[in-house]
């Protein structure tokens, strides 16, 4: 599963990157977006793009395409440190 399927409000736990742009992949790992990293859906645009996350104490706006690219396991209410 990538981010872009999340909806507002869910939280998620990156497990890595689909194939593609490394110089995109290091720009988000720059950015804290590392496996193990906790990250929730705060809000998306009513057209769907940009999405705004929260992650390591601030907020990232992303834009649909860029979050397609992060894979994610969806975390429960119990899995959230």
């Amino acid at each position: 599963m990538t981010l872009d399927q999340l909806k507002k409000g869910q939280m998620a736990e990156i497990t890595g990157y689909r194939l593609g742009n490394a110089a995109y992949r290091a720009k988000l790992l720059a950015l804290g977006m590392t496996r193990g990293t906790q990250v929730k859906i705060l809000n998306v645009a009513p057209l769907g793009d940009p999405f705004e996350l929260a992650v390591r104490g601030f907020h990232l706006s992303l834009r649909k395409d860029e979050v397609g690219v992060i894979k994610v396991k969806v975390l429960e209410k119990g899995d959230v440190k």
